[in-house]
């Protein structure tokens, strides 16, 4: 009787590669993907790339993304010192990496920091603060409108792809900055 050899868990069935080198892999729809795609974008880590442009009083945004067919944006979110993200609610998700510090909202019951992930799901309103003396900084990248919200509970204005558009805009033109078009997907 044969026995078969069962796959390792996980096991990946093409064979690995160890050579660095650029493979040519057929595409049936190469000229096309050629004239219409982004083949990929890249930001480094310098202000020159990508500055850290003012949120409020405390805060800074670092825009690393921005996708109008599908309103999606990430940036690097900057709270300074302890303080407040004022109410909002998403109309979209979002997905979030802590970096640096620590963080939370008022409505929930934990704390993030550096290397945890976090998900928002459209349709909840909250709150995010941090405590820490040296605040905090995350990865966010969410998709959809986000409303914001005064201390009443009354809507104060919409932020989308086309609002974080305008808010690296402006501080590029304002500061003689130039606007990378890498950011734009």
């Amino acid at each position: 009787m044969a026995t078969q050899e069962k796959p390792s868990l996980g096991g990946i069935k093409a064979p690995p590669s160890g050579a660095y080198k650029i493979v040519n892999v057929p595409e049936a729809h190469k000229a096309m993907l050629d004239q219409y795609c982004i083949s990929g974008t890249y930001v480094g880590q310098s202000e020159e790339e990508s500055p850290w442009v003012p949120f409020g009083d405390n805060a800074a945004i670092r825009h690393l993304a921005f996708d109008v067919r599908n309103n999606v944006y990430a940036n690097v979110l900057w709270i300074k010192s302890p303080g407040v993200i004022g109410t909002h609610k998403h109309r979209g998700m979002v997905w979030a990496i802590g970096l640096e510090g620590t963080f939370r909202y008022l409505e929930y019951d934990w704390v993030a920091g550096p290397g945890d992930f976090i998900t928002e799901f459209p349709g909840h309103a909250h709150t995010l603060v941090t405590d820490e003396p040296g605040g905090m900084k995350a990865f966010f990248w969410m998709q959809g409108a986000n409303e914001f919200y005064d201390d009443q509970g009354q809507f104060v204005e919409t932020l989308d792809v086309w609002w974080f558009m305008n808010h690296y805009e402006t501080y590029c033109r304002e500061n003689n900055l130039p606007i990378n078009r890498q950011l734009y997907l």
